[in-house]
């Protein structure tokens, strides 16, 4: 639909109806201010207007979003329908939803499974397979038997179950006791859908899902924790979408979440003074590497800083060049620039 559309088609669609909500988003040159289609601010002239097909576009070409419509609100928000989907099927783990059952539910199969495939990356019946995996993985820790669990959670046959086990771990039940499982969530936020992930010992990723390093983070995570990353619920990922949304709302200036941060000695140093810096302040990388106490080690730091796998709550965003310029940040510079601003100004 995004393509289909003219630049005439999309100028007349403005102020029209919620429909086109998601389809695009208005750029206003002389406010610098992106919208949603159905905003209801003034309608701008043609010739001030630049449409995106994704507010992350808007943002990466030094827009703002509008505070009227708040086009960032519902940015990477899984839809109705998925949403429940997913509630069904983390209160039930015995579940199995086929295409029959979509059906049976208004839902279009192959429409869950792009947005699936879009969204994580893997389809529908892949999702409903690890979350299945993941609670077979609790069970058997918890003690239960592989046959018990297996039959118990709705497979057919222990080859079947197995199979669906070494296509997770790589490895039969028996050989994957102390598995690390690393349990992760995609949320919307102002400025973009997020991934985060949890341990039981704390949070080892909050990243954009957009970050051109993700999936070398995510196999470095399974290698240095010897895990596998897999949907599920965690206490840890329920508290940092709350804490996330009042620190971009202005309403929080520090994060209260235990950590798990695998990486070397000397990253790990580096990730604590990081979190030195106060709310709405900058360091230069320069400034960081004297306080570690290695001040001709700016360009490892830096290195280092560009490694760090959790954002916000470890706040490399908040270290800048020494002229005072907005250097390197994973989730994106007009992202930092909006980070910063907001800090700034609450």
């Amino acid at each position: 639909m995004k393509s289909d559309l003219t630049f005439e088609e999309k100028y007349n669609a403005i102020k029209k109806d919620s429909l086109y909500d998601g389809v695009f988003v208005t750029g206003v040159t002389t406010t610098g201010i992106f919208c949603k289609p159905s905003c209801r601010a003034r309608k701008p002239k043609a010739e001030n207007v630049i449409f995106y097909d994704t507010p992350e576009l808007a943002i990466k070409n030094g827009f703002r979003p509008c505070k009227i419509c708040k086009p960032m609100d519902l940015e990477g928000e899984a839809p109705d329908y998925v949403k429940n989907i997913i509630a069904e099927l983390l209160e039930n783990p015995y579940l199995k939803i086929k295409d029959y059952d979509l059906r049976q539910r208004n839902i279009e199969p192959n429409k869950i499974r792009r947005w699936f495939k879009s969204n994580h990356n893997m389809t529908f019946h892949a999702y409903q397979r690890m979350l299945r995996i993941n609670n077979a993985y609790n069970l058997i820790n918890g003690g239960n038997s592989v046959t018990d669990t297996a039959f118990g959670l709705g497979y057919d046959s222990l080859s079947g179950f197995n199979e669906s086990w070494k296509s997770v771990f790589g490895k039969a039940p028996k050989d994957t006791k102390d598995k690390t499982i690393i349990n992760i969530i995609r949320f919307s936020t102002k400025i973009g859908p997020m991934f985060a992930c949890a341990t039981e010992k704390g949070i080892c990723l909050l990243e954009f899902t957009d970050r051109r390093m993700l999936e070398t983070e995510f196999k470095d995570l399974c290698k240095r924790l010897d895990a596998v990353i897999l949907p599920g619920e965690n206490k840890y990922l329920d508290s940092v979408q709350t804490q996330v949304a009042e620190y971009m709302d202005g309403r929080r200036k520090s994060f209260n979440i235990p950590l798990d941060t695998p990486g070397t000695e000397f990253q790990k140093s580096v990730w604590k003074i990081l979190q030195l810096i106060p709310y709405g302040v900058t360091w230069s990388y320069k400034q960081q590497a004297i306080k570690l106490g290695k001040p001709k080690a700016i360009r490892a730091v830096a290195t280092a800083n560009g490694y760090n796998r959790i954002a916000f709550i470890i706040p490399c965003h908040r270290v800048i060049g020494s002229d005072g310029n907005l250097t390197g940040y994973g989730g994106g510079i007009e992202r930092k620039k909006w980070l910063l601003d907001l800090e700034e100004n609450t």
